[in-house]
């Protein structure tokens, strides 16, 4: 799920206006885009790139669907029917069959999901997959810290704090805040617990669910130093927070238990996303400069 420059990335909904801008930038920041998909206007260019009806009419590696909620059923079969390794779903409010019927289907066929409600993922140097900055260098930098978040603003901002305190990101991976996510935090550690590049790692967490628990339990057993900020410490219970409705609906949702998890797992937790590039500092040479917030 880490992108890199040989991936063949195929769009669907290229032709549309938000589609049309962040394809751009992706091209320019030099992602491998070989075309897009438009069933309707099959046979057309645009961006200089063909547009197709069918994920089966040009080779690729990532789908990234540019399509709104009621039409990702549709693409992501299309996707996944053409061979997709890697689909990132970028829609928020997919109806909930649909995204268990994705799912079903990218198992069958040994294709990674991500999303939905994703930002995309981001490799620095190599180029994107989806609608974050990555064109900005004082947001993204070549580095060794693989940051992996639920949101694509905090992790946006994490990663402007990463850059100001000097450090640079191996990856990012928007794992994305739907209910029913493809890819989980564990599944991200793992990926970045196996990438060379990566050194340390920022887990960004939200209130509500399970994940971060679970994060934890993984870490654990990671040789690789993980530092996480969790959004959300003054939400009141039973509230729905934030654009992904983030709510604490048990014990175990609220930032108190999030965080307790964490740290009983030797995860370094930051109380804002000014301290987490100290503390990653302090993790990869070993310091405790930066604990105790």
């Amino acid at each position: 799920m880490i992108l890199t420059r040989q991936d063949r990335v195929l769009v669907w909904g290229i032709t549309g206006r938000q589609a049309s801008f962040w394809t751009g930038h992706m091209i320019a920041s030099g992602t491998r885009v070989v075309g897009g998909v438009h069933p309707a206007r099959a046979g057309e260019i645009h961006l200089d790139l063909p547009v197709v009806a069918s994920g089966r009419d040009l080779g690729f590696d990532v789908a990234l669907l540019f399509v709104p909620p009621a039409a990702v059923l549709a693409a992501a079969a299309d996707a996944i029917e053409a061979g997709a390794r890697l689909l990132a779903i970028l829609a928020e409010h997919v109806p909930l069959h649909d995204v268990l019927t994705v799912h079903a289907l990218a198992r069958r066929a040994g294709t990674r999901v991500v999303g939905p409600n994703t930002a995309g993922l981001v490799t620095p140097g190599a180029g994107f997959a989806g609608i974050m900055p990555a064109f900005n260098d004082r947001v993204f930098r070549p580095g060794a810290v693989g940051v992996v978040s639920r949101s694509g603003s905090l992790g946006t901002l994490i990663c402007l704090e990463l850059v100001r305190a000097g450090l640079g990101q191996s990856a990012f991976i928007g794992i994305g805040g739907d209910p029913v996510p493809g890819t989980s935090f564990r599944d991200a550690l793992a990926a970045l617990a196996a990438d060379a590049r990566t050194r340390a790692i920022v887990l960004v967490g939200e209130i509500g669910g399970a994940q971060e628990q679970e994060a934890a339990a993984f870490a654990q057993t990671m040789t690789k130093p993980v530092v996480a900020f969790i959004a959300g410490a003054s939400a009141p219970p039973g509230r729905r927070m934030g654009h992904a409705g983030a709510i604490i609906s048990g014990a175990g949702a609220g930032h108190a238990a999030k965080r307790a998890a964490l740290e009983r797992a030797g995860v370094r937790v930051a109380a804002t996303p000014g301290e987490v590039p100290a503390l990653v500092l302090a993790a990869l040479t070993g310091s405790t400069e930066g604990e105790g917030s």
